[in-house]
């Protein structure tokens, strides 16, 4: 009777019955009472707002920590943190080095005059030859994901034990441009990389230049790269690079993501070389070089 004379949003015959029930025993209010369904008082804009600025105060405060300030759950929080403020716990991302206003201002200067180079010189970057040294190790462990393992769900989940690099090593200077290597060797076992060993490496990178790239030589116009480690910035190098008019790209300080090798060249080379074990450094070396080791053809 009440759906045809209000229509399909009236009460059914049950519900209200079940009402007029209710309201013979005594209650006389229509409002629901307070049950696990309804919707919590926790993640108010309020509360909301004081867990933003309590954890804004310290970032590094755990989900523990904000629940005993605040007065609430742990579970409410995390749900504040996650879901209303959409926020997560990271680790920290390593650098090098905190740079100050002046080095951040000089690294964008010495980004923007490589950007006008390129514009100024379409053929700019097949100019240069950048180089940099790196470790070479008898074993160096392989990655967590070299050695990931397909598994069937009822199958054990593989495992491996802790390993740690040996200490037979050694160190790999090379030098390479648009079209390939140009001149790697090898630092004698026991030699330091100082100012006059890396002035006899660079006069060997210019002999190779004159042999590899002809052109380049003949024209002079090629450019050096390398990265600011103490080694190459020495008075000693310098004068070197100016007497033999070797023009060299800027580096600022603290830039790995500025040298090539450090993203180009070392990251492809060494996950090769990773797991596997050699005897001796003449090994190492002998599989860099081409001429012992079948898996040469990795790193050409």
């Amino acid at each position: 009777m009440l759906k045809e004379a209000f229509g399909e949003q009236a009460l059914s015959q049950a519900r209200t019955f079940e009402w007029f029930k209710r309201f013979k025993d005594g209650r006389e209010s229509v409002e629901d009472h307070k049950h696990s369904g309804q919707p919590s008082t926790c993640t108010t804009l309020e509360m909301i707002a004081k867990v933003h600025d309590f954890i804004l105060e310290d970032r590094r405060q755990t989900i523990s920590d904000v629940s005993n300030d605040v007065g609430l759950s742990y579970r409410s929080c995390q749900r504040i943190l996650v879901d209303e403020l959409n926020m997560r716990q990271i680790a920290a991302k390593f650098v090098p080095c905190f740079l100050n206003s002046d080095q951040r201002d000089h690294q964008a200067q010495v980004c923007t005059e490589l950007q006008k180079a390129v514009r100024h010189d379409p053929n700019f970057l097949s100019r240069v030859i950048t180089g940099d040294e790196s470790w070479l190790y008898n074993y160096d462990p392989e990655t967590k994901q070299q050695s990931s393992q397909w598994k069937m769900p009822s199958s054990l989940r593989p495992k491996r034990a802790h390993q740690v690099r040996n200490n037979i090593n050694s160190i790999l200077i090379i030098f390479f441009g648009f079209r390939g290597i140009v001149h790697k060797e090898f630092v004698p076992h026991g030699q330091t990389v100082n100012g006059n060993f890396y002035c006899k490496v660079l006069r060997r990178l210019r002999e190779n230049v004159g042999r590899e790239r002809p052109e380049m030589w003949k024209n002079g116009h090629w450019l050096l790269h390398h990265d600011n480690a103490p080694t190459h910035a020495l008075l000693l190098v310098r004068e070197f690079l100016a007497k033999n008019n070797m023009t060299t790209v800027p580096h600022h300080s603290y830039s790995p993501d500025l040298a090539p090798c450090n993203f180009c060249m070392f990251p492809k080379m060494k996950p090769q070389l990773k797991g596997q074990s050699f005897i001796s450094i003449e090994e190492i070396q002998a599989i860099e070089t081409g001429t012992k080791h079948t898996n040469t053809s990795r790193l050409q």
